[in-house]
């Protein structure tokens, strides 16, 4: 049986490609550290599967990352273990360079290290995917072009330079080495299980708990929304019929304002589980906007479709309203996310935001 090492598969993206992986019969071992957006709850389906094994620890423990190669030999390793909120970055920079960079550092050379031991025949079969972000690319004005692939690399925040970092180890020790790479830049992800610190989340369970929905600035920038599923999907596409060495942007083709976005979950929410006597809109405040907020993030991802038929299945209005019924059906996975570190979050986040604009 193909086994797949996925490393940050306790997260929002990394379960859903657990999920996945274990649907379509391949074996998997997942490496989570189980920092705070990794919940094992996002797997408590495959609790009793023989065929998935969980690993607690970091992609920064060489000793652990050799171990499970020698015991697994996986026939791929993807990367989805980062630090990913641009917010938590402007307050702790460094943890994402320990993290995204160091740690993805660490990674490659063990991985390339036992990829060099193997025999021909057994090296041939690997595969490395490391999983990035449009933010690399930096900001767009309204009417520029999306990013491609050939993009210059610009980032604006800690987080996203510290992407940009591990996606130029990841193309270097296939320069360098030859480590049989591949490199996926996506738009935002939505969908089921995603940590309450991001956008729609966040304004699905402020909702619902009456309570202030916050959005950035005038809530005019623009970002192109994916569904994770979608996400997935395309994964498994570059895995399976991708151009050694590449990369491949993955987007939704849904670029919405942040503003649009919040309204859009808004009147979802009117249908599906009215207020008494006002529309849920009327919880938006706008609040003190992010240092150094990108304004625009938009995906091309002509690539994957031509060369590899990918191309995604959620329209934007089905995606959410599917994703809203997920969090309504799944109280209890949203009691248990919300403990005090997260409340303290927000407050740290949030609180001194109180400013209209």
């Amino acid at each position: 049986m193909e086994c797949h090492f996925v490393t940050g598969g306790a997260g929002f993206i990394g379960s859903c490609y657990v999920l996945h992986a274990r649907k379509n019969g391949i074996k998997v071992v997942n490496l989570d550290k189980l920092t705070y957006a990794g919940n094992l709850d996002n797997l408590k389906d495959l609790a009793e599967d023989p065929d998935y094994t969980f690993v607690h620890g970091g992609i920064e423990n060489e000793e652990l990352v050799a171990w499970i190669l020698k015991s697994y030999e996986p026939s791929v390793v993807i990367n989805f273990a980062a630090e990913s909120h641009v917010d938590r970055s402007i307050v702790d920079p460094e943890s994402f360079v320990k993290t995204n960079v160091l740690g993805t550092a660490t990674l490659l050379r063990v991985v390339k290290d036992w990829w060099k031991s193997l025999s021909p025949c057994e090296a041939n079969k690997l595969r490395f995917l490391h999983v990035s972000t449009d933010e690399v690319f930096g900001t767009l004005g309204q009417n520029d072009l999306p990013f491609t692939e050939t993009t210059p690399y610009s980032p604006n925040s800690p987080y996203s330079a510290s992407k940009a970092a591990s996606d130029h180890l990841v193309r270097a020790f296939y320069e360098t080495y030859g480590l049989p790479i591949f490199l996926t830049n996506c738009s935002n992800n939505y969908g089921p299980r995603q940590f309450p610190e991001k956008l729609i989340p966040l304004v699905i369970l402020n909702a619902l708990q009456e309570k202030t929905l916050p959005v950035y600035g005038t809530g005019s920038n623009i970002r192109d929304w994916l569904h994770v599923e979608d996400h997935c999907e395309a994964i498994s596409c570059v895995l399976n019929r991708g151009e050694l060495g590449s990369s491949y942007n993955i987007g939704g083709r849904a670029e919405r304002t942040n503003l649009e976005i919040v309204q859009l979950i808004c009147s979802i929410l009117d249908e599906k589980c009215p207020r008494t006597s006002e529309s849920y809109s009327n919880l938006i405040r706008f609040v003190a906007d992010r240092p150094g907020h990108d304004f625009r993030y938009a995906i091309d991802c002509s690539k994957i479709e031509a060369e590899l038929g990918w191309t995604p299945r959620f329209g934007l209005a089905a995606g959410l309203r599917s994703t809203i019924s997920w969090y309504l059906e799944h109280s209890d996975w949203v009691q248990n996310i919300q403990t005090g570190a997260y409340k303290s979050w927000l407050q740290t986040n949030y609180g001194f935001r109180n400013k209209r604009v």
